[in-house]
């Protein structure tokens, strides 16, 4: 079992190599490769603990430290493919960063506060211990808010550091207080005692409490609404920070919600709610990302709705497909943001296409029906009758969520070829949900709980649900036939201004009043005997200009 300690080398290793480009004083010739290769070591340790999983089981190291308080780590299916996704997404954000910021200032204090991030990512996934979680977390907040700041110069890079700030201070404050009410609970800071405990018997009224903080917790770091401002302002900082905020550290409310499932269990009021604003969250944002201009204004609203579908299968119970949810986002965006500038070709490319037809209020009507048929048709072989409701709730809106292009198939215009290609691709989402709710049943069995059994709350959540994505669906499909009506118009303004809920929470917070002034930075070096001035930055005058007459 003390072998398992050697998953700590991962983190470490990623936090020595950042922490030798901190010491760096002039610009390097080439990219140095450390964080690099350091990522790599660490991807390697995790193929070792994956591979080594299936002869251990699920175990919990010895706490390296003090009592309770240290590092611990946990290897179970869960923390090997969290690990598996850090160190593997590290390596190629810090790769990318490597040539993508050569010959920037302090490029090097970049990397190093990347690495930083990356580290507190491996310690919270792997973490067997609340003491080590709560580090992990906290050490990924200050990283990301050194980071959002690389242009200190950058008016909207500093609006968005601020606001990152606060809110990751408050989701601080909800994990710091969901542990101590952990351990009041339980007698224990061990996670997988924790979970145990929790799946045994009714939960006691502390423990209640902190199902309570982890929620606030999660809705906080995964950025859903209202607090998801600062997501959707970081496009002045690098590439890399983006493709590191959406597919790395938004994912941490989810990992969250997953590792505490058990705990989540017992406080169905709490999941109810978490069912609301999830959903809340993944229709607004799948609503405003529709309108924006700029490809990764876009990518960014798309994060905070698959955050929210994903907090909101969090809520149903579903925390197997939440988990293949993390996994499968993470890469997406990973590629989607490290390749922003072909999405936005793309983007441009398929705007100035516009829809193959448009479907009038028939076609649509009759594509959802078809959606449906072919979801049953097809699930009914792989035991539909048999799934829980909220998985099949799910199904079904992640079939209606496709079938606006069934309904372009079945447009007058249409020709007939699309329409039957359509449908075939929606026989095989519908297939490919089965096999991939199977794959992620089976492998979390015994790590993850199962999906509780539907009450009349669990009922009254599925049906309101299924109610709002399907009339979402309905929108979507019949927006292009709308889009010349006056309404549709005024209601496309609002929704690209993201309905405002950034503005109100910029005036609740002090965010445009108190912008700090930027600190000139320092000289770099770009050669021995060589030194650079730093740009010199225009000082605020407060002198009044005089009255003209």
């Amino acid at each position: 079992m003390n072998a398992v300690l050697l998953l700590l080398l991962a983190p470490l290793a990623v936090l020595i190599a950042g922490a030798v480009r901190f010491r760096e004083t002039r610009m390097p010739d080439r990219p140095p490769r450390g964080p690099e290769s350091a990522a790599l070591v660490a991807f390697g340790l995790s193929v070792i603990a994956a591979a080594t999983l299936p002869l251990t089981g699920s175990i919990t190291s010895p706490v390296l430290g003090f009592g309770e308080i240290g590092f611990s780590v946990r290897l179970d299916i869960v923390s090997v493919v969290m690990l598996l996704l850090t160190s593997g997404l590290a390596w190629v954000i810090l790769r990318f960063s490597a040539t993508h910021l050569q010959g920037e200032r302090k490029e090097g204090h970049f990397t190093g506060w990347l690495s930083v991030t990356l580290a507190g990512v491996m310690l919270l996934v792997s973490a067997g211990h609340l003491a080590q979680l709560v580090l992990g977390w906290a050490l990924t907040g200050i990283g990301v808010n050194r980071l959002l700041i690389f242009y200190p110069e950058r008016a909207g890079a500093r609006r968005a550091a601020r606001k990152k700030m606060l809110v990751a201070r408050c989701a601080d404050f909800a994990l710091v207080a969901a542990a101590g009410l952990l351990v009041i609970a339980f007698g224990t800071s061990e996670i997988a005692a924790i979970a145990e405990a929790a799946r045994s018997g009714d939960l006691p009224l502390a423990a209640v409490a902190a199902a309570g903080f982890l929620a606030l917790a999660a809705i906080l770091k995964s950025a859903l609404l209202p607090a998801h401002g600062w997501l959707t302002e970081v496009m002045e900082a690098p590439t890399p920070v983006s493709a590191l905020l959406h597919a790395g550290v938004v994912n941490a409310g989810g990992f969250l919600l997953i590792r505490f499932a058990d705990v989540m269990l017992g406080a169905p009021a709490i999941l109810a709610a978490l069912v609301l604003i999830g959903g809340l969250s993944a229709l607004i944002g799948a609503l405003v990302m529709l309108t924006q201009p700029a490809a990764k204004t876009a990518l960014a609203w798309s994060t905070i709705s698959q955050m929210g579908f994903m907090v909101l299968q969090c809520g149903f119970g579903l925390f197997a497909l939440a988990l293949l949810h993390v996994v499968a986002h993470s890469l997406y965006k990973a590629h989607a943001f490290l390749t922003a500038a072909d999405a936005a070709k793309t983007v441009q490319a398929a705007r100035r296409l516009g829809p193959v037809a448009i479907p009038g209020a028939r076609a649509v009507g009759r594509a959802m029906g078809i959606a449906l048929a072919i979801y049953v048709l097809v699930g009914l072989p792989l035991g539909l009758v048999e799934k829980s409701p909220q998985a099949v709730a799910l199904g079904a809106i992640l079939v209606l969520g496709i079938a606006y292009l069934v309904a372009q198939g079945l447009a007058d215009e249409a020709p007939r070829a699309l329409g039957v290609a359509t449908a075939r691709a929606s026989a095989l989402f519908a297939t490919g949900y089965f096999a991939f709710q199977w794959l992620a049943n089976a492998m979390t069995a015994g790590a993850l709980p199962p999906t509780p059994v539907a009450g009349p709350l669990e009922w009254a959540m599925i049906a309101l649900t299924v109610a709002s994505f399907g009339a979402l669906a309905v929108v979507q499909a019949l927006l292009p036939a709308w889009s010349a009506h006056p309404a549709a118009r005024g209601l496309r303004i609002h929704l690209a201004n993201g309905l405002y809920l950034n503005a109100l929470t910029d005036r609740l917070v002090g965010a445009w009043a108190k912008i700090p002034v930027p600190v000139p930075i320092s000289p770099v070096i770009d050669a021995p005997g060589t030194q650079l001035p730093a740009d010199p930055i225009p000082k605020r005058s407060n002198a009044k200009k005089p009255v003209e007459v």
